[in-house]
């Protein structure tokens, strides 16, 4: 036993004293906390002027334009900035006039309009040297909208209690039915779906990156010829599980800093009210989810760093560790990008099925976890096949390890491991 712990702190020490850990963890720590600020970069740029100068000209239909400068007058901060230009005399002079604008930067387009009594409301035309954006057509569209409606209104001669009637706006409240009939509130729902996004990338991040430095490690060793050393002085199953611990703890040394660090961002005064504005509060993270973060993250590294370890003990030469790990990183994609899919449709036939795949459940039972309600025994299924798997994997790398670390040349055939699995006496 003394030799595994021994084994486990050297992996520890080595690794973190690597420059390669060292780097890595700071350039995750900066890509989170940028990523963390992103919410106060759009609200911040959002919050800028930004207003898309529309020219219209003075003679246009003056009820219509007072519909629209109502609407934006209305608005905090508007999309569109309507801008008059003078009347020129003649249609002609008026679409020069226009252009004019244009080009002294006075707007950006402009609006016509063409009577259309079939409709009741005039043809609208938007002119403009660029393609118009998105944001600005959905803006235009609303006003003229909203201008169409009260025209409609006054049409129609209604009363004021009529007109408030008309214009209450419907309110829907969503709350998240669950188990224990304590619903999840909007707030509730847009802090699991976010959490459950982090998390996600997290586990997986986690999951590659370790089981990645351990296979690596294991083949560096065997094409060194270091292994050869290291065999007679620790047995190869203490070995393994020593790496395996040792760079659990040095993967769950870089997560705290990570975390920490996107924690601490997340708490400084612009971002909380960005983050609030989203409807995401911290103050509402269900401890439950945290629990089966831990949990799910436990076994999903444990079931992948066996197979990345065995794979690593069968490998002679470093540049064939890529295409021998190809399989188990196939599968760690797929699961992550299923349960990404999922984030929207987290209770469909195909992802719940995909829940109890222990390949796939550290990332997909969580997903169910945090966005939907799956049953007790339902969790309890997924938890107890992902543990089985582990331990049955476990053995199987073992056995694949101790056999593995002594065979050199080309990269083994599987009948080839399996009949050495069945020769090697204990």
């Amino acid at each position: 036993m003394n030799s595994m712990w021994t084994v486990m702190s050297f992996t520890m020490r080595n690794k973190l004293r690597s420059k390669s850990f060292i780097v890595t963890t700071i350039i995750l720590a900066v890509l989170l906390v940028v990523g963390s600020n992103v919410p106060y970069f759009i609200d911040k740029f959002a919050s800028g002027d930004g207003a898309t100068k529309v020219g219209y000209i003075t003679n246009e239909p003056g009820d219509l334009i007072k519909g629209l400068e109502m609407y934006y007058g209305k608005q905090e901060k508007p999309k569109v900035e309507l801008v008059p230009i003078e009347a020129a005399g003649s249609a002609d002079a008026n679409v020069q006039a226009l252009l004019q604008a244009i080009e002294n930067k006075e707007i950006k387009g402009y609006l016509t309009f063409a009577p259309n009594e079939q409709a009741g409301f005039p043809d609208v035309t938007y002119h403009s040297k660029k393609m118009l954006d998105t944001d600005t057509q959905q803006s235009l569209q609303a006003a003229f909208q909203e201008a169409k409606t009260n025209q409609a209104i006054q049409d129609a001669k209604l009363t004021d209690a009529q007109l408030k009637l008309l214009f209450d706006p419907v309110k829907i409240q969503a709350v998240q039915i669950s188990d224990n009939a304590n619903g999840k509130t909007a707030e509730e729902q847009g802090t699991a779906i976010g959490l459950t996004y982090v998390i996600l990338i997290l586990l997986f991040m986690a999951v590659m990156i370790t089981g990645q430095l351990i296979a690596t490690e294991i083949t560096a060793e065997k094409s060194s010829r270091v292994m050869e050393i290291i065999v007679t002085s620790v047995s190869p199953l203490k070995q393994m599980f020593g790496k395996v611990l040792g760079t659990f703890i040095v993967g769950l040394v870089q997560i705290v800093v990570l975390v920490g660090a996107t924690i601490v961002s997340m708490q400084l005064p612009h971002n909380a009210n960005s983050f609030k504005s989203l409807g995401i509060r911290l103050d509402t993270i269900d401890p439950k989810m945290l629990i089966f973060a831990v949990v799910l993250y436990l076994l999903g590294y444990f079931l992948y760093a066996m197979l990345f370890a065995a794979i690593g003990s069968i490998v002679s030469r470093t540049e064939d560790l890529g295409q021998a790990v190809m399989p188990v990183t196939m599968l760690t994609l797929a699961g992550f990008y299923i349960a990404i899919f999922g984030l929207t449709h987290p209770e469909s036939p195909f992802i719940v099925a995909c829940s109890y795949i222990p390949f796939f459940s550290p990332f997909i039972l969580f997903l169910r976890i945090g966005l939907s309600n799956p049953a007790w025994w339902e969790i309890a299924l997924s938890v107890g096949i992902l543990v089985a798997s582990v331990l049955i994997i476990g053995w199987l790398a073992a056995k694949i390890y101790r056999v593995g670390v002594l065979m050199y040349g080309k990269k083994p055939s599987l009948k080839e491991v399996m009949k050495a699995m069945k020769a090697y006496k204990v």
